[in-house]
């Protein structure tokens, strides 16, 4: 057995899902995790798959280009995973800012946790509010390093929401069965 990564991204519109994992299962493909998002008017999904020794990777990667040109995505990409080298961390915890819309908070807010060993597990932003004044959202899943808690994180953040003049949020990751 063998871990891939698939990706693919284009132009949204209905069915892109389908036919790719119709293309996965005439392949015999299990996806272990997904996601999918559409972020102005573009589609993105990166999923995992797991393959058997059995696969046609040449005729999975054919059949992949013909489902992105029938779709008309810009593109369709296919790595296998070195399970040696995959990390997984669990997150812990959810970190949630809010204010004004400016350039520079992902970077700030970014640079900070790298400084401090702290992953970031899945990351979305939007902006809300009025069109004219809009304020930012940041919502991010974190997992924290070894000796790092989140009461540390918390602190940490402070200075980093102060300067961005952000409202923060720090609290314990509850996970939810799906």
């Amino acid at each position: 057995m063998a871990s891939y990564a698939l990706s693919a991204i284009g132009r949204d519109r209905p069915g892109i899902v389908a036919e790719v994992t119709r293309t996965l299962l005439r392949h015999g493909i299990n996806m272990a995790d997904s996601q999918m998002a559409i972020l102005g008017g573009h589609f993105a999904m990166m999923i995992v798959l797991v393959t058997s020794s059995e696969t046609d990777l040449e005729g999975l990667r054919s059949d992949l280009d013909r489902s992105r040109e029938k779709l008309e995505l810009e593109a369709v990409s296919l790595s296998e995973i070195d399970e040696a080298e995959a990390r997984i961390d669990e997150p812990s915890h959810v970190i949630t800012l809010y204010g004004a819309d400016h350039p520079g908070i992902v970077n700030a807010v970014a640079a900070a946790l790298a400084k401090r060993g702290v992953n970031i597990t899945d990351l979305d932003t939007h902006l809300v509010g009025e069109e004219t004044e809009p304020a930012y959202m940041m919502i991010l899943e974190v997992s924290l390093p070894e000796g790092f808690s989140g009461d540390d994180l918390d602190a940490y953040l402070r200075d980093v929401a102060l300067q961005q003049k952000l409202e923060l949020s720090v609290r314990t990751l509850d996970q939810v069965a799906l």
